[in-house]
């Protein structure tokens, strides 16, 4: 069987609903060669059907091993490299990891986290879920009080490094209460923008918007970083269409065409695939007709047009889905 006439198989098995987004994602001529394939198919036989679904569900397997890291890959990456000196390597760097910062509170649940960390001064808490799966720490940081969970996260946003002597201390404060944790030995980097923006993106949308409104109200340049982390314009490609075309709406046509001056392929084709043939043709035209024009005028365009998106946002027109956050975008 060729490779067409399995995805052809595959795309019939999927049905409808869940074969959509797989041929969005598809340049025209290949949804032609498929569509040919669905249509001239007849009946196919169970063992076929389980075949091609097995082979698919391997080749998923086989990618996500691949992108996935871990002490287990980088044993078998030695392993198969055959090096002198494999064992000395995989000794020390199982060493490192078991006496990496709190690494021993990553298999704690953190319903009984929560409670322990909760009393502790507000610097404590956001040192410990620095070093915290984004999981753990948002199911943390969600359960405390709104004072408290806003100065957590302003700490958390702010924090850059901190000292050897610091770590230590914290964790031999913790020791007495969990159990044994390895000092840590060389200077770290913990918190900042990008931790804090995985812990809110899997926090419950309540959370999100209280954890964003207290530390706007402490900083509002920060709150403002913080929600540009959270939705970049190359996001866009990740919304529905209904979704992209309520945007439209509200986005103005030059400022539109100067956001996507420069803009990857898939963010051209989601922007142009929802409007006419008419407007994506006139769209176009204005933006070859920008010619060379500024970064810092792109970067500006485009942050007026995530503005406007966070703003439907804002007011309930759409629901943006984060990531983990088990939210379904709805309308």
């Amino acid at each position: 069987m060729s490779g067409l006439r399995k995805a052809a198989l595959l795309l019939i098995q999927l049905g409808p609903d869940q074969s959509a987004p797989v041929l969005r994602s598809l340049r025209p001529e290949e949804i032609e060669a498929l569509m040919a394939e669905v249509a001239a198919m007849d009946v196919a036989d169970e063992d076929t059907r389980e075949s091609v679904l097995h082979e698919f569900e391997e080749m998923l397997r086989a990618s996500r091993r691949r992108n996935r890291g871990g002490f287990d890959i980088a044993e078998e990456m030695l392993v198969k490299a055959e090096h002198e000196q494999s064992r000395e390597i995989l000794g020390r760097l199982s060493t490192a990891i078991t006496h990496a910062p709190f690494a021993s509170l990553r298999q704690v649940d953190a319903g009984l986290l929560r409670p322990f960390l909760e009393d502790e001064h507000p610097q404590t808490i956001a040192l410990v879920l620095a070093h915290l799966t984004s999981e753990q720490a948002a199911y943390i940081l969600s359960g405390l009080g709104d004072a408290l969970r806003s100065d957590v996260a302003h700490r958390l946003a702010v924090m850059d490094r901190t000292t050897p002597e610091v770590v230590r201390v914290v964790e031999q404060h913790l020791r007495a209460s969990l159990s044994a944790m390895g000092d840590a030995r060389d200077q770290v980097s913990v918190g900042g923008i990008d931790p804090l923006v995985g812990i809110i993106s899997r926090s419950q949308r309540d959370t999100e918007k209280a954890i964003l409104q207290g530390i706007e109200e402490r900083d509002p340049t920060l709150a403002e970083d913080l929600r540009a982390k959270m939705f970049a314009f190359s996001d866009i490609v990740e919304l529905d269409d209904r979704t992209v075309q309520l945007v439209l709406r509200q986005v103005d046509a030059k400022e539109l065409a100067l956001a996507l001056k420069g803009a990857a392929p898939a963010v051209r084709d989601k922007v142009f695939r929802n409007m006419s043939e008419r407007s994506a043709a006139a769209l176009q035209e204005e933006v070859e007709v920008l010619g060379p024009v500024r970064t810092a005028q792109v970067e500006e365009a485009r942050s007026a047009v995530v503005k406007g998106i966070r703003a439907l946002e804002d007011s309930g027109e759409i629901i943006i889905s984060r990531a983990g956050g088990g939210d379904d975008l709805v309308h």
